[in-house]
């Protein structure tokens, strides 16, 4: 059951454990097999996933191991059809080092469960969530339809994505491509991604996201948020994402929090070098987020949004408002920015900017270059 790889460790092939490659037998037990030998093998290992289909149900695979981890994925991966118990579809706990990549992909099966969650209910399962992950990479894999979040971090530090494809349509629910709470030291880097929701979103609890040449569209755009939704909330900083070409998208860069909310703060976040195309808000700080007919948006946000920047964000706008401060009485922005914008209506009618509660700075010529 086991080969040498140079670099690699041992090799555990999930077909030798019973795996069945016909898409229609449940291999959850032969790929737990694999991992369990691949994480006691002294040095680490590799979890080979050849060509072919694999039917897999809800999965944990848990460290720590002794040695560096390879989940090598070159088949596709299909999740059960409608509804599951838990919150997650494929679940990465425990584990320092953690590689994920190959060419194959990872099938939700989304389609099949989209109408039976409500806002009111237990989330739909994510399709890969990562808990207390350090030193994770990324690459070269495709998510599809996912039943929730495609990908979801949490607790996590150190986790890389790298040219990967994250699809589902944009109609489908919460469909986030990569969702980040409480972790630190996150970069995604050439990634596509066309979702139903947020191609990225940022949640509380979490520092230093670098996010670079990632194509954005359909969906909501790249987002800070939702924050503020619960008591003691960590704070987010230190954001950079530059280089992104975000194309019809309900939002463009959006930071968002609920009202009234619980204080926090948001501070040291760049946006810089992206590209816009029809997009319906461009730019927008909304402290007054309410997604849905339940909530009721009453009081203010206590979430200090402070020292942002937009700079060199061009392209068109899909409504005359291109730039939307919608910021809380009771902690105004502080500290905003705004450079080198170039936003025009169908490519030649300039665009307004709506400033509510906002202390902003807007420096030489620019489209917008002023608040109205």
């Amino acid at each position: 059951m086991v080969s040498q790889v140079h670099g690699n460790g041992s090799v555990f092939n999930v077909q030798d454990f019973g795996a069945s490659p016909n898409g229609k037998t449940d291999s959850s037990q032969a790929f737990l097999k694999a991992w369990g030998q691949a994480c006691q093998n002294n040095g680490g290992g590799t979890v080979l996933i050849p060509i072919g289909t694999f039917l897999l149900n809800t999965l944990t695979f848990n460290g720590p191991c002794k040695g560096p981890m390879f989940f090598n994925i070159n088949g596709l991966l299909k999740a059960p059809l409608g509804k599951v118990k838990d919150d997650y579809w494929i679940l990465f706990e425990h584990i320092d080092g953690l590689t994920i990549n190959g060419q194959g992909s990872l099938d939700g099966q989304g389609p099949s469960a989209w109408s039976m969650y409500n806002d009111n209910g237990p989330n739909p399962p994510s399709s890969i969530k990562f808990n207390s992950i350090s030193n994770g990479f990324l690459q070269g894999i495709t998510s599809i339809n996912s039943k929730f979040f495609h990908f979801q971090i949490n607790k996590s530090q150190g986790v890389h994505f790298q040219n990967m494809t994250i699809i589902a349509p944009g109609e489908s629910p919460n469909t986030d491509g990569i969702h980040i709470g409480g972790s630190n030291d996150i970069i995604i880097n050439k990634v596509n991604i066309s979702t139903g929701d947020d191609c990225v979103s940022i949640g509380p609890g979490t520092s230093n996201v670098h996010i670079s040449e990632v194509n954005c569209g359909p969906g909501h755009g790249i987002s800070i948020g939702s924050l503020g939704k619960y008591q003691n909330e960590g704070d987010v900083n230190g954001v950079i994402v530059t280089n992104c070409n975000i194309g019809k998208t309900q939002n463009g860069l959006r930071i968002k929090s609920w009202a009234p909310s619980p204080p926090s703060k948001v501070f040291n976040v760049t946006f810089v070098d992206i590209n816009v195309n029809y997009v319906e808000n461009p730019i927008i700080i909304d402290q007054h987020y309410c997604p849905h007919s339940s909530c009721k948006s009453q009081g203010e946000s206590q979430v200090q949004i402070s020292d942002v920047k937009f700079i060199n964000v061009k392209g068109t706008s899909a409504s005359k408002e291109a730039v939307v401060f919608d910021c809380s009485k009771s902690v105004p922005c502080q500290g905003i920015e705004l450079r080198g914008l170039q936003l025009t209506l169908d490519g030649q009618q300039s665009t307004s900017a709506t400033c509510e509660n906002a202390n902003m700075k807007f420096n030489g010529p620019q489209i917008p270059s002023q608040c109205s």
